[in-house]
């Protein structure tokens, strides 16, 4: 059995020197290394981004996205989409460990577990697409994939429908960060509130906030944001387009009598985002760009543009304790599991 690298740069095919997820194409060959796990595949769960755009390209039509998704994974050996650059996670149960793993694992053969590591570095084989959910981005597929040896995983948990687990941790770091950066007190603006991550950054900002602070949820509609309201996760719901900068910040100017917010939280799927959310956060704000639609180059210069001397962090998917922090969401909220099994499970 061939010696691999912890990190997959075993598997880059090109270009040669770079890590997975930036390469160009791996080796998605299913014969594995002695520090990869071999899984057999039950779900996809794409990245918002990724989906809404594969759903574009296709007009919405079911085989087009199947096509679609069968030529990513077999022009890159994963599926890593080439026009937002992002992929996604799945579920699927472990078919064969590596020999250099043993002690360094909790898991053995037959293991439930989801993924946390992007589709966009994991390698993948898909032999067919059984099921397209196009409304929740979830594709049931027959295949396999490689887990490398830095890959973080979850275990299915056994309280909870494997569709509803997966929902869950594939948008896990966004309420984990949130915990981290929001402090009693303050002032949160959830761009993208009524969304998949938006509604677990919603319920830990307000769990963080206290009494003295205040969430604001903007959505794109009335009717997903009156979702939300019958579970109680935020103190103001604005309705408006978060691609129309000043119409954003008039509408969270208006909801914070002009103070605008201590922390903005991006978790809009679309592009030209960037712009409401930097005229909405105060200028010793802090900005949290979960989204993978996000223009970086926007958001940079367009702060400067305006003046703003804001902090911007990127959204990085993980942080430590994420699976749990976001499974417990679902375990402590009643309401929010119930609106979350409706619409993604």
């Amino acid at each position: 059995m061939k010696t691999g690298c912890k990190f997959g740069t075993h598997r880059v095919i090109e270009p040669k020197g770079t890590l997975p997820q930036p390469a160009q194409k791996i080796d998605n060959t299913m014969e594995i290394y002695d520090n990869e796990i071999l899984i057999d595949v039950q779900t996809l769960n794409i990245d918002s981004a990724s989906f809404t755009q594969i759903k574009t390209q296709a007009g919405k039509d079911i085989e087009k996205i199947k096509e679609i998704m069968k030529e990513i994974v077999a022009t890159r050996g994963k599926h890593h989409n080439p026009v937002t650059g992002s992929g996604g996670m799945l579920i699927g149960k472990v078919k064969e460990i590596g020999p250099k793993l043993e002690g360094k694992t909790d898991l053995k053969v037959g293991d439930r577990i989801a993924t946390l590591v992007s589709l966009s570095l994991t390698p993948l084989v898909i032999n067919e697409i059984k099921e397209v959910r196009i409304d929740i981005d979830q594709v049931d597929i027959d295949g396999q994939a490689i887990l490398f040896e830095s890959g973080i995983y979850a275990k299915i948990p056994a309280d909870m429908p494997e569709n509803l687990a997966l929902s869950v941790l594939d948008v896990a770091g966004a309420p984990a960060q949130t915990r981290k950066l929001v402090k009693e007190g303050d002032t949160v603006v959830v761009v993208g509130g009524a969304g998949k991550s938006g509604m677990l950054c919603l319920y830990e900002a307000k769990k963080k906030v206290g009494k003295n602070g205040k969430v604001i949820c903007l959505g794109h509609s009335e009717k997903s944001l009156n979702r939300v309201k019958k579970a109680n996760l935020a103190d103001v719901y604005v309705a408006c387009d978060a691609t129309k900068p000043v119409e954003v910040m008039e509408a969270v100017k208006e909801a914070t009598n002009g103070q605008m917010a201590d922390v903005t939280i991006n978790c809009v799927n679309i592009q030209k985002t960037e712009m409401g959310c930097i005229l909405s956060t105060k200028d010793t704000g802090l900005i949290y760009f979960f989204s993978m639609a996000t223009s970086f180059t926007t958001a940079a210069l367009g702060a400067e543009g305006v003046g703003m001397d804001t902090t911007m962090i990127i959204g990085n998917g993980y942080a430590k304790g994420h699976a749990d922090i976001a499974l417990n969401i679902m375990r402590e909220s009643k309401e929010l599991r119930e609106l979350y099994t409706d619409l993604y499970a």
